[in-house]
């Protein structure tokens, strides 16, 4: 058998751990009863040590509480005012569940005396986030209890209706803390698009942090993506912290609402650029299946140019082409092509245009809080839908990392800056 006679230089079993003024860290202390029975229990697992030592440690942490309220066991006290009573069986939370223990009663003229460490150990904030996260993660309100850890007694909260029940309200307060959360940051890019889900469209908004990083700034449910909608987005992103006054680029996906909701809201200070997959997409098909490759290869080669001039020449040149035979493809093309020439426009390196000349960042995004929610087949309503889409991008955003080129974001301000004539000051803030 292992020799579990050796431990870290820092911890002792049943003893106080010293620092190097040699004073006691009680935050690091713990006093271990019966080491043999532990070893013996790690046997079958750490998950077994772990709930049976947590235990432990809960029952020593609920008599020192007593104790400080009565004084110690078996001294007279003239000045206690309360009396220990027994114990009684009650439950506290341990991650996903909720577990029996002996806990100690306090009685004072007559009434049972709450005892503090108690409340935290019975709040039931751990168990529901754990839950939340297993469900969003797949994990079904029928089959939750087989996924709950099995050390001690039979578990309890965890039939479909609990479990169901807690998981909405859960949905409901993480929508809450979503909607709520302050934007304060100057976002040099933002993201705007739209998905259908069970009928109705769910509008999102993907803000480029200063740092690279992606943040899901807000979200909007309508019935099609309008201009309405959209400002409905705008407006409650502004109140919770995004400046209007700011050059700021605006990635969309080609929508005539999106366009009109970034112009009335933001005015001048927006720059925005059209999505060059989503135009590509759009060309390609008013045309035949024999032209698609060989259209969709000019295009590519004309936004890899590095040169705004160049690439607009050689688009213009490809709408010429498709004139004669097919006129809807060229119109396409030409319909709004300058903004999808905006990044080539402001000199920007080729990573970071490669990044932002196209909504896939925020198509990701909406991949993922899309699969998330993909067992529900019938949404109730809007607050449904928001609800569930909510904790579904705040789940989302756990994987976010930072954007292909983000060493490259303090160019695209300082060109942003520059094309909107906006003066900032040295910290890269619109001038008052």
């Amino acid at each position: 058998m292992r020799d579990y006679q050796k431990t870290p230089k820092r911890v002792k079993w049943g003893a106080p751990v010293r620092q190097n003024n040699g004073r006691e860290d009680e935050t690091t202390t713990v006093k271990v009863i019966n080491r043999a029975r532990l070893v013996e229990i790690a046997e079958e697992g750490l998950s077994a040590m772990f709930y049976h030592l947590g235990v432990e440690v809960v029952k020593q942490i609920l008599e020192q509480d007593v104790t400080e309220i009565v004084g110690p066991k078996g001294r007279h006290n003239k000045g206690r005012t309360a009396n220990r009573h027994g114990t009684e069986q009650t439950k506290v939370v341990l991650n996903d569940k909720k577990i029996s223990i002996q806990k100690p009663r306090v009685r004072s003229e007559g009434h049972d005396v709450q005892i503090p460490s108690l409340v935290f150990f019975q709040s039931e904030d751990p168990m529901d986030r754990t839950m939340l996260s297993r469900l969003l993660c797949g994990v079904s309100t029928r089959k939750y209890g087989r996924t709950i850890s099995t050390e001690g007694d039979e578990a309890t909260c965890v039939s479909k209706s609990e479990v169901s029940r807690r998981f909405k309200a859960e949905l409901k307060k993480q929508m809450d803390e979503f909607f709520d959360r302050r934007l304060d940051d100057t976002y040099p890019a933002i993201m705007v698009d739209g998905m259908e889900k069970g009928g109705m469209t769910i509008i999102a908004a993907l803000g480029i942090t200063s740092d690279g990083r992606k943040e899901v700034l807000g979200l909007v449910e309508g019935a099609t993506e309008n201009s309405v909608a959209v400002k409905r987005l705008f407006g409650d992103i502004i109140e919770r912290g995004v400046r209007t006054d700011l050059p700021r680029l605006y990635v969309l996906d080609g929508s005539k609402a999106l366009h009109k909701a970034v112009r009335d809201t933001f005015g001048d200070a927006a720059q925005i650029q059209r999505c060059q997959i989503h135009k590509k997409r759009n060309v390609l098909s008013h045309l035949p299946e024999s032209e698609q490759a060989n259209a969709g290869l000019a295009l590519t080669r004309a936004y890899m140019e590095h040169d705004y001039d160049k690439a607009l020449r050689q688009l213009s040149r490809i709408a010429d082409d498709l004139d004669n035979r097919y006129p809807d493809a060229a119109a396409s093309l030409r319909e709004g092509l300058d903004e999808t020439l905006t990044m080539h426009r402001l000199g920007l390196p080729g990573l970071l245009r490669k990044t932002l000349s196209n909504t896939n960042a925020m198509e990701s995004a909406n991949s993922v809080a899309a699969g998330i929610v993909r067992r529900i087949s019938k949404w109730q309503d809007g607050e449904m839908l928001l609800r569930h889409m909510a904790a579904a991008f705040v789940e989302a955003e756990r994987g976010f990392r930072h954007i292909q080129g983000y060493k490259q974001l303090p160019l695209l301000k300082e060109a942003l800056y520059k094309a909107t004539g906006i003066e900032y000051d040295s910290i890269g803030q619109a001038a008052v």
